[in-house]
Order: C-alpha cells, then sequence, then structure tokens
C-alpha cells in the first residue's frame, strides 16, 4: 500500500524499530517509578548501554552477548544511584542528573576506539509463512527477536503488576511507603530491585540503538530518548499499555518526519526535525490539564525519601 511515494507496510515496520528503544528505557522507568523513586538517569543508562552493548558485541562478535553486558552496563550506573539514594539518601533529581552527565561523559571515553566501526548484524526472526502475509508479513512479521521480546516485556510488566504478589509489594512502597514498612516489607530492597530493573532495560534500549536502528557507535547517540522516555512515563499514566501506545506515537511521529523529508515535503528540516518532541510535549501538557489531571495516577511516595524508623 503506498500513499504518494511513501509505503505504509514499511512506515509501519520502522515505527516498531523506532519505538522499540523508547519502550524499553519507559517500562523500566515506570516500574521505577510505581516503587516510589524518580530516576533522572536514563538517558545516561541508555548511552551507556549502547557503548558497553556496542563495544561487547564488536569484541565478541555475538549481538546476544553484546545484548547482556548492555543490561549489566545499565544495571551498574542504576547501583550507583541506588547507592546515592537509598543508601545516602542524596536528593534523586539532583543525583538522576548527574548520572546523566557522567553516563554521557564515561561513554564518549569509553568508545572513542570504536567510532566507525560496524558492529555484527543482529538477524531478523524467521517467522515462516507469517512474513509472507500480504502487507502485514512486511510490517508486522519482519522484525528482530529484541522488538517482539520487547512486547512480551510489556506484557509481563502489566502482569506483574497487576497480578503478582511482588509487583503489589512494588505498588505498595510506591504509594505510601511508610504504611508498606509497618507492614513488614523491605521499602530500600524493593526500590533497589526496581532501580536495577529499570537500569537493565535502559540499557537494552541503548544497545538497541547501537546494535541495530543505527548498527554503529556516535558519541551523544540517544539524543534525548532518554528525556522522551521520562516522559513518556506521564503520558502513560504509569500503565504498560498506555506505555507502548506513546512509544509507538513517538516512534511513527519520528519515521514521518523522516519519510516526509525523504519526499521532498517543503517545509523546513528543522521544524520537521523537532515536531517529535513539540507533540510529546503538547501531549504532555494536555493530560496535566483540566479533566485529563483526574486520570492521572502518579504513585504517592515518587520522589519521596525514605526513612525507616526504629
Amino acid at each position: 500500500m503506498m500513499i504518494g511515494s511513501i509505503n505504509i507496510a514499511v512506515l509501519l515496520a520502522a515505527l516498531m524499530v523506532a519505538a522499540t528503544p523508547i519502550l524499553l528505557a519507559a517500562i523500566g522507568e515506570l516500574v521505577v517509578e510505581k516503587a516510589g523513586v524518580l530516576n533522572l538517569g536514563v538517558e545516561g543508562m541508555m548511552i551507556m548501554g549502547a557503548c558497553v552493548g556496542f563495544i561487547i558485541a564488536v569484541n565478541t562478535g555475538s549481538p546476544l552477548i553484546g545484548f547482556m553486558g548492555a543490561a549489566l552496563g545499565g544495571m551498574g550506573l542504576s547501583l550507583l544511584f541506588a547507592l546515592l539514594t537509598q543508601a545516602l539518601m542524596t536528593n534523586q533529581v539532583a543525583s538522576g542528573l548527574a548520572l546523566t552527565l557522567f553516563g554521557l561523559g564515561f561513554s564518549a571515553l569509553l568508545g572513542q576506539k570504536y567510532v566507525g566501526i560496524t558492529p555484527p548484524r543482529t538477524p531478523k526472526l524467521d517467522l515462516g509463512p507469517l512474513s509472507e502475509i500480504p502487507f502485514l508479513g512486511r510490517a508486522l512479521f519482519s522484525h528482530d527477536i529484541m522488538v517482539y521480546l520487547t512486547i512480551a516485556l510489556v506484557a509481563a510488566v502489566w502482569w506483574f503488576l497487576k497480578y503478582a504478589r511482588a509487583g503489589m509489594i512494588l505498588r505498595a512502597v510506591g504509594e505510601n511507603h511508610d504504611a508498606a514498612h509497618a507492614l513488614g516489607y523491605h521499602v530500600k530492597r524493593v526500590r533497589v530491585l526496581a532501580i536495577m530493573f529499570g537500569g537493565a532495560c535502559a540499557g537494552l534500549g541503548g544497545a538497541y540503538l547501537s546494535l541495530i536502528r543505527v548498527p554503529q557507535w556516535t558519541e551523544g547517540m540517544t539524543v534525548g530518548i532518554g528525556w522522551i522516555a521520562l516522559a513518556l512515563v506521564v503520558f502513560a499514566s504509569w500503565r504498560p499499555w498506555r506505555a507502548m501506545a506513546g512509544a509507538y506515537l513517538f516512534g511513527g511521529v519520528v519515521v514521518l518526519q523522516l519519510n516526509l523529508q525523504a519526499a521532498g515535503v517543503k517545509i523546513p528540516v528543522e521544524y520537521l526535525s523537532m515536531s517529535p518532541y513539540l507533540i510529546t510535549i503538547a501531549v504532555l501538557v494536555f493530560i496535566s490539564s483540566g479533566k485529563a489531571r483526574g486520570s492521572l495516577n502518579a504513585p504517592g511516595s515518587l520522589n519521596r525519601p525514605f526513612h525507616a524508623s526504629n
């Protein structure tokens, strides 16, 4: 199916690819915030994952090992945030911003020797007859395994938060950490585990950028995706499926503006490039005002430090 010079099936396929790193980072941060912690270091963890995953994949020749290393890299940086905010009780906002700056600088240092190198190719998943279906095969069933694992992760997080006992404990910690502590739950332990999960997801999102979407290492290649992921958590009202819809919305806008540029639409390229961010801001303003504000369900203890009473 074609609209002008734009192939809709190709557009949808590109949308899913563009949305995957955003969705990975957003779903991880959603779990962190559900536990009552605001980690603004998503951008730093993503760029660290992009760098570490790329370096490991190049040196081992295995994208799978690269993704595993990226998850560990993002998790390692998140543990630094956990140390600062949960053990040393520093300000979460300041610590998150420092984490982003540290990640950007440290990844630039580590990745200096890898600029211009091509990583090993990540094969697309063979789905057999499904990939041969007209239109749908190209749009939905011709992707790498990370696209489908990310969708599965969204479903798993939704189930975990809604039905699993551990997920209910995490939500209780995020809603009222004093009450959760009084019931005997280990608030800081729950929050550290949530922070580690968020770091691993952000690392995977960064590795998806450097190994699949833009298969190369470039300093600062996340270009604000981590901040968009943070905004999407609010856009989603802390709900996993809404986070997925928001990620696909943003991914679609990114891909569409690139296609419009390629099609020769006579709009200044700067306006097209800024359009995804403007649309995200507009959506956030809308849902945060008037009647839409009532649909928000921010965790009650979000960004509130926990001091255990003896």
